[in-house]
């Protein structure tokens, strides 16, 4: 069946990040480690699909409450799937954008893109970096080969991690159709971030940091824990 080969193929990206990103992915938790000592914010930041791995690891059960997605609603798909295509490939929006969510130097950016080579992540990192904000990129080498005359994603962040998805991002040949189907960028992305941060929160508790992790609303007492949190960074992150 084809769900079976479809869930083998994901299995096979996320074992390949395991066994080929392990050290990539242990320098980038320590370096989110550092932020979570701080009491710094960890910033993510997509266009188009990717801005579903920062809302993936934004508000919700069972993540940190320090993560501030950064939600632009031209490069994302509800406002024009296809006008967010578009934009994200036109230079000059990053810096705007960036301004907007008041980065300091306790804080982080994490920016996603699998093709690492679209203006505005490429951009963002490049504008994080010149503020002296620490940066972390997840792109697929499967597109380094793409690179022309502009920067690549994995070029302009301190540290890139390989989500490994291969090139064109479906896996799936169906029978009758010239087209494959069946993407796994985003279950690739989202392993690597909850894993980053994951191990983050790991090494932070381990020197004594308290960590903010919002509980599920939905079980008893919940609501009321999740309070505290909501009212330390409802001044510091955004879209609370």
């Amino acid at each position: 069946m084809i769900f079976e080969d479809y869930l083998e193929r994901i299995t096979s990206v996320l074992n390949k990040i395991k066994e080929t990103q392990k050290d990539k992915m242990l320098s980038a938790a320590q370096m989110v480690s550092e932020t979570i000592k701080r009491d710094g914010i960890i910033y993510i930041f997509g266009c188009g699909h990717s801005h579903l791995i920062a809302l993936d690891c934004f508000y919700r059960a069972g993540g940190l409450a320090n993560v501030s997605a950064m939600l632009d609603t031209d490069l994302m798909l509800h406002n024009g799937a296809a006008k967010s295509s578009k934009m994200e490939k036109m230079s000059g929006i990053a810096e705007s954008i960036f301004e907007r969510y008041c980065l300091t130097d306790k804080d982080i950016l994490i920016t996603v893109s699998t093709s690492g080579k679209n203006a505005v992540p490429v951009e963002m990192a490049k504008v994080a970096t010149e503020r002296g904000i620490r940066n972390i990129a997840v792109a697929s080498s499967a597109y380094f080969a793409d690179k022309k005359d502009n920067d690549m994603l994995y070029e302009c962040a301190d540290m890139y991690i390989d989500n490994c998805v291969p090139h064109g991002d479906a896996v799936m040949d169906i029978s009758g159709c010239g087209t494959k189907m069946g993407s796994v960028s985003t279950a690739a992305s989202s392993y690597i971030l909850n894993s980053v941060l994951l191990e983050a929160a790991e090494l932070a508790a381990k020197d004594g940091t308290e960590i903010p992790i919002y509980m599920s609303g939905n079980v008893d007492g919940g609501a009321e824990y999740n309070k505290a949190l909501i009212k330390k960074y409802l001044p510091r992150i955004k879209h609370l």
